[in-house]
């Protein structure tokens, strides 16, 4: 031994200690070998799963001692989400669409085709992925949502590591994204997070000038969400500020050049049309299946926001008043996100209200995709003080959110 004790002389404790230390100092470097933010991200990803399982278990657990939780009339969620898994810990993130995407992960090519009012990338991931795991397609469908969110948080920190301009902005930033109210819902069977990450890691390579790899991530981005092909307008706006907005012909020559891979983001969508017209012999049948299935038309966005403000009970009123808050964050951060991420935000805010009234229930959803509240929220905590107390509000807000999703016979978030 180094200190000249003879190898008998050193107890058991001592022994048990070294290796701790020698296992700590292991684990140590191995860390220490991967490239950042991985580590931060993939504590970030844990952290958030096992808070929020054990919120959920526990919440189960507590309604299972009320007689009428849930009411008969809706007892088949549960059924189905006990037909998913036995362990609640998993089968809590299967709800209302997720059903759905199941089915159509399960439904084959080769007969007609019944799904068109959802996009085709989620349950077109899950399809490959469900023969690996011997044909669960519930789990694959989970599986991609959760890859999705992990690879989500590295792209929010690389772009707003550029975008904030240090390591501790982007930290801030990927955590107000996982405390946004309904943030929970990421790690669901659901085509929040995979929509989110397609956005960001296309907004990450444009603002690296990568072109042609934004227009290839578009292109999925296109093809996972209606609202993704609008994505193209704040992108123009990053290829525009890049050059200086300047609009000369020789300019307007180099935007084409340069930006001409943002065609593929449209195309994405382009190509859900044409896989309608394929199947269904018409090129507008997801249209015509969310009109016949949800009563969703097209209609003046300002109109639906109003509508819900004053023309429907509280609960609308309730989720539609968030909707202009987060409105009034973007404007009032303004300045700080620039043209671009303004246009984005205002955008994942009027597109899905064109829906018109249905869109109500989901429309906590759909606020998600507005990351640019994130970057705002950022910017503003950056005193230790604000950071905290603002952390908390929202991390109380988002668990009482959890809680009211996981009564699904509310309603009131679907």
């Amino acid at each position: 031994m180094g200190d000249g004790r003879p190898r008998s002389a050193v107890g058991p404790r001592e022994r048990l200690g070294a290796r701790v230390d020698a296992a700590r100092g292991a684990v140590g470097r191995a860390v220490t070998r991967v490239p950042a933010p991985w580590p931060f991200v993939v504590v970030v990803f844990l952290g958030t799963k096992i808070v929020l399982s054990l919120v959920g278990v526990l919440a189960l657990s507590a309604f299972d001692e009320v007689p009428w939780a849930p009411p008969p009339h809706e007892a088949m969620m549960r059924q189905q989400q006990r037909e998913v898994s036995e362990h609640r810990w998993l089968s809590l993130w299967f709800a209302w669409d997720s059903f759905l995407y199941d089915h159509l992960v399960q439904q084959p090519l080769d007969e007609p085709w019944r799904g068109f009012a959802f996009p085709l990338l989620y349950p077109f991931l899950a399809k490959p992925l469900a023969l690996l795991l011997g044909g669960r397609t519930a789990l694959a469908l989970l599986l991609v949502a959760n890859v999705a969110f992990l690879l989500m948080l590295y792209y929010a920190y690389r772009l707003a590591e550029r975008l904030l301009g240090d390591d501790a902005g982007a930290r801030r930033f990927v955590r107000y994204l996982v405390l946004l109210p309904a943030a929970f819902l990421f790690q669901a069977a659901l085509t929040e997070s995979l929509f989110l990450c397609l956005a960001l890691a296309t907004f990450h390579y444009a603002e690296e000038r990568r072109w042609l790899l934004a227009g290839v991530v578009g292109y999925f981005l296109g093809l996972s969400r209606s609202v993704g092909f609008v994505v193209v307008v704040p992108l123009a706006l990053v290829l525009l500020r890049q050059h200086g907005y300047r609009w000369r012909p020789r300019d307007l020559a180099r935007y084409v050049r340069v930006g001409w891979p943002l065609v593929l983001v449209p195309a994405g969508w382009l190509t859900f049309m044409a896989f309608c017209r394929w199947q269904g012999g018409d090129w507008f049948a997801y249209k015509h299946a969310q009109e016949k299935g949800w009563g969703i038309s097209v209609q003046n966005p300002l109109g639906v926001l109003w509508h819900g403000l004053t023309g429907t009970g509280p609960r609308d009123a309730l989720r539609v008043w968030l909707a202009v808050l987060v409105l009034a964050v973007l404007v009032a951060g303004a300045r700080r996100l620039g043209l671009p991420y303004l246009v984005y935000g205002v955008l994942m805010v009027m597109v899905p209200l064109s829906m018109g009234p249905p869109v109500y229930k989901s429309l906590l959803r759909y606020l998600l995709a507005v990351f640019p509240v994130a970057l705002v929220l950022a910017g503003w905590a950056r005193r230790a003080t604000a950071d905290v107390w603002l952390s908390a509000a929202l991390a109380l807000l988002q668990g009482a959110l959890f809680v009211v999703w996981l009564a699904y016979w509310t309603h009131f978030i679907i």
